[in-house]
């Protein structure tokens, strides 16, 4: 699969006002998704038994770290890609520990295929724990805040 095929899939969801695709093709699987700001994210891009092997990895992974839950709710990454605290290098972070938050109200950004997608908070709470770091990679449904609901 390359680029161009890759655009043609964007543009057929864009055109027809398609939210999520999944195309198997020559052993590769790819899942299209429109995220919470419209914008279209690829979520899983693999081969299949490349898949397979990171299925029983991860299943190994998950039993090693099973450790009790601190309180709160969690914010997931809705994608993958790159976290960013704020909108430049010189710019105040979105959300900070302590901080007060509202539906609507900017959380991070994550870089994904060049776009910048704007994560946003569906409640309304305090950020207990800010858990990954400015710049740091992201996978889907990582875990980026604890938020304690008001």
């Amino acid at each position: 699969m390359n680029i161009k095929e890759l655009k043609e899939m964007i543009n057929l969801m864009q055109e027809n006002g398609i939210t999520e695709l999944e195309i198997e093709k020559e052993g590769f699987k790819i899942r299209l998704k429109k995220g919470v700001s419209g914008t279209i994210i690829r979520e899983e891009a693999v081969s299949i038994p490349e898949a397979a092997a990171m299925t029983k990895e991860r299943t190994r992974e998950v039993a090693q770290e099973k450790a009790p839950e601190a309180p709160g709710d969690l914010i997931k990454s809705p994608m993958v890609g790159t976290f960013y605290a704020a909108p430049a290098p010189d710019a105040e972070s979105y959300a900070t520990t302590g901080k007060e938050i509202n539906p609507g109200d900017v959380l991070c950004i994550i870089e994904a295929m060049k776009l910048m997608n704007e994560i946003k908070s569906e409640i309304k709470g305090k950020i207990v724990e800010v858990l990954v770091q400015n710049g740091q990679p992201v996978e889907f449904d990582q875990p980026l805040f604890r938020i304690q609901r008001l």
